[in-house]
């Protein structure tokens, strides 16, 4: 048996079909394939998975981490102020104030380089009406955006379950005027309908004009980071200045995400009863009115970049450019040669 020769194994096979030398990075896990023009940007299954889930993921994370801190500002600051649940209050007007804008900042910071960070339906629509932004990825957005705001609102009510029981007065008693509040939006008592209308919009109209300044690049490349907190500083702003009528949804997912969970968890139908459906044409159709004229405004009165409807160029303007500037472009190339 001694003429038989034993086959390499496959392995060795293929460690010497390469030479290697002492400095190649070859170990599992450290090479990368994102400096390579010769590799797939996708070194395996899941990576290709996530580049057409990460939009989605990123705006259902920031919405998450918006109602997380938001709702949470607003239960800590009035459940706190019940002596059966705390000796001395743990947060006022400012707190919640100041969580909702740090809750929209840290939102932004997560998922604007992967969705844009819009968080917000009324963006999305804004942004679809006006710059160009994809129309099919409008209804996912939107999905991804109110399922957050859901999980988040669920969270801060089972963190604050035992207090919110103590404050209504039993584990089943649940009521609007009590902590249903904390999580939906509801018009002042003195305001009329037509008045909280009119918040809502006034207010989403200072976002979207606030947003497409921060990015507007006439105005200076903003550095990097530096967005998120001018958007924490635009939400404090608005929240501290026109939040008292109507509680500043300025999102309808902030509101109708957080308004599902109290209708799940024992408010009943009175959260969407409320006004005569006050949860549909206020904190919902308000916001999405009020940012899609102002960004329309904005675009025609002070925006310059291409991306917009206001400044596509007429058929006169495409018919010179492709006649005067790509013969321009020919006869350069032609001289140069």
């Amino acid at each position: 048996m001694t003429d038989i020769i034993e086959k390499p194994l496959h392995s060795e096979i293929s460690n010497s079909s390469y030479p290697t030398r002492p400095n190649d990075m070859t170990v599992l896990g450290v090479v990368d394939f994102a400096d390579c023009d010769q590799c797939s940007p996708y070194p395996n299954r899941w990576s290709s998975i996530r580049e057409r889930i990460s939009a989605p993921a990123a705006e259902f994370m920031g919405a998450f981490i918006l109602c997380l801190l938001g709702c949470g500002g607003n239960c800590q600051a009035n459940l706190s102020a019940n002596k059966s649940v705390s000796a001395s209050p743990a947060g006022n007007v400012v707190t919640s104030n100041l969580s909702w804008a740090i809750g929209l900042s840290l939102g932004v910071w997560i998922s604007v380089n992967h969705s844009g960070g819009h968080l917000n339906p009324a963006v999305t629509i804004a942004f679809a009406t006006v710059r160009g932004f994809p129309w099919k990825k409008v209804p996912i957005y939107l999905l991804a955006q109110l399922l957050g705001a859901l999980c988040g609102a669920g969270v801060v009510y089972a963190t604050y379950f035992n207090a919110i029981t103590i404050v209504e007065g039993g584990s089943d008693i649940r009521t609007i005027a009590v902590s249903g509040n904390l999580f939906g939006t509801y018009a002042a008592d003195y305001i009329p309908s037509v008045s909280a209308f009119f918040a809502e919009f006034i207010g989403s109209a200072m976002l979207i004009t606030g947003i497409f300044m921060l990015t507007d690049k006439r105005n200076g490349p903003l550095p990097p980071g530096v967005l998120p907190v001018g958007i924490f500083l635009l939400l404090l702003g608005i929240g501290s200045a026109l939040g008292m009528d109507t509680g500043a949804a300025l999102n309808p997912t902030r509101d109708l995400g957080p308004r599902i969970l109290t209708a799940m968890v024992g408010y009943g139908s009175a959260v969407f009863n409320f006004r005569n459906q006050y949860w549909l044409w206020c904190p919902i159709l308000g916001p999405i009115f009020g940012m899609v004229v102002a960004a329309f405004f904005y675009d025609a009165m002070l925006y310059r970049g291409s991306d917009s409807i206001t400044n596509r160029p007429s058929e006169e303007a495409e018919r010179h450019h492709l006649h005067s500037c790509t013969h321009n472009k020919r006869d350069g190339v032609a001289g140069i040669v």
